[in-house]
């Protein structure tokens, strides 16, 4: 869910040519030999393997040094961990080449979780929303305290936080859980949807509302999990756990393609959802 066609005249067309000719966007290796601060000597840059996690996590580095803004941090710290994935696979590649290519790979593999826990101290009294979430999940409690007090706040009107929200609801109180995942629906941008945020929020949906026993919302969101050929539940199962009538599969089979119509466009009301079927 989670596209924008850009047209582009001839005029912008040919000025953005003209532009590539004379680029000088500096390269990784440039900002690493302008700014000691990136610590590029630490993710072993002339190896070939994680390529793409490591560009990615130099250009967040490069950004993060100008701004000091927090989001820039905890984006940092997600492109870190993308690096440190793709590291532990390559460290259990045997070289070919060369013998010491496997330490080095070891060697900033340990950087990551270093550096991970550097950026992490340093945001330990951020008040960013998305900053307390992450400390949450990490194991901060007094940013889960702090992260709470934000509900229904303006702070927390998105899809990611409502999703957010709902995680924490979800062992404690089931309806009000299927409550903030409808509106974290209702929240979608086109750039959530790009993102594929309404994936996760759907499969949640048609989790929670089975195990709630709403089983007319759980066949519809399972329905609309299939219209977006997410792995929720096959036709199968479907008949085995919800024994509905053909015509009541049809009435709700109407309500989900009006939801996932809704979906698409990014304008989903909790409203379109059915009271009850009669």
């Amino acid at each position: 869910m989670f596209s924008t066609i850009q047209r582009f005249s001839l005029l912008t067309l040919t000025t953005l040519l003209l532009s590539a000719c004379f680029d000088s966007t500096p390269t990784t290796e440039q900002l690493c030999e302008e700014h000691k601060g990136l610590q590029c000597n630490q993710l072993n840059m002339h190896d070939g393997q994680c390529l793409r996690q490591r560009d990615a996590l130099i250009l967040s580095r490069f950004k993060t040094l100008k701004s000091q803004h927090d989001l820039d941090k905890l984006n940092t710290i997600k492109l870190t961990y993308n690096y440190q994935q793709c590291l532990g696979s390559a460290a259990q590649i045997e070289p070919i080449t060369a013998k010491e290519v496997k330490s080095k790979r070891s060697e900033a593999l340990l950087h990551t979780y270093d550096a991970i826990e550097a950026i992490s101290l340093d945001l330990q009294d951020s008040k960013e929303p998305k900053v307390l979430y992450y400390r949450w999940v990490t194991g901060d409690k007094n940013a889960l305290r702090e992260f709470l007090q934000l509900e229904g706040t303006t702070k927390l009107e998105s899809t990611e936080l409502q999703y957010a929200l709902a995680t924490f609801y979800t062992q404690r109180d089931g309806n009000k859980t299927i409550l903030i995942l409808n509106h974290a629906l209702e929240l979608l941008t086109e750039d959530d949807y790009e993102k594929n945020l309404h994936a996760t929020v759907i499969k949640s949906l048609a989790s929670i509302n089975h195990k709630e026993n709403n089983k007319e919302h759980a066949y519809i969101w399972a329905l609309v999990g299939k219209e977006f050929e997410l792995q929720v539940a096959s036709e199968k199962q479907l008949s085995l756990l919800y024994k509905f009538s053909a015509i009541e599969k049809e009435k709700l089979g109407q309500f989900s393609e009006a939801i996932t119509e809704s979906i698409k466009n990014q304008n989903f009301k909790a409203s379109l959802l059915p009271a009850e079927i009669k």
